[in-house]
């Protein structure tokens, strides 16, 4: 529904009430609206600006706004408080935006997240390679006494620490950092030597 470009019926507009100039927007007179928004715009605009904290969106919801009062002239309520019909309608109208803006950055973080998560099939060339590594490191841990491979396996595999290895293993703490300590010297060295760096 578009404005009619009919004579407005009142005369003085800008002496008229917001009241009488809401009933006349619902009979369909195009040049109430248009003083109701250089009345009211500013005013609009303003609180959704508060809200929304953003002047394009804050612009544009008042410029639907306005439509809306036009557009939904006839279905909307007798209004004898128009300002305060005005905030409410805004406000609501600006919240409901601010939570649809904050669902789309959540659901955008989400799909980040998930892209993050993702691990990249490896490729065959990869996956030979990650393959004889391991074999090294086994043969590596192989070559260490029982002791030391024992402390390094509770370690790294099990995400034990020293102080769980020493009560699992009944053995006194410092010899569980020796056997460590020695340990990882020298399964670094063979690992090294078979040019395969391991970080502790």
């Amino acid at each position: 529904m578009e404005p009619k470009q009919s004579q407005s019926n009142l005369t003085g507009l800008t002496d008229v009430t917001d009241e009488a100039l809401f009933v006349a927007l619902k009979n369909g007179d195009a040049a109430a609206l248009s003083v109701l928004f250089q009345r009211h715009g500013r005013l609009v605009y303003g609180l959704a600006l508060k809200i929304l904290a953003n002047p394009q969106e804050a612009e544009d919801l008042t410029q639907e706004i306005f439509l809306t009062l036009w557009r939904k002239a006839s279905t909307n309520p007798d209004c004898r408080f128009f300002v305060r019909y005005l905030v409410t309608i805004t406000r609501s109208r600006a919240i409901d935006k601010l939570r649809d803006r904050t669902r789309r950055l959540k659901l955008v973080e989400k799909v980040g997240t998930m892209s993050n998560d993702i691990t990249p099939e490896p490729t065959p060339v990869e996956k030979v390679s990650n393959a004889e590594r391991s074999q090294r490191v086994n043969h590596a841990l192989s070559e260490l006494s029982e002791k030391q491979r024992q402390v390094i396996e509770l370690a790294y595999n099990q995400g034990l620490s020293q102080s769980q290895i020493a009560t699992q293993l009944d053995i006194p703490l410092g010899t569980v950092k020796t056997n460590t300590r020695q340990g990882l010297l020298k399964l670094r060295q063979i690992l090294l030597d078979a040019d395969i760096l391991i970080y502790e």
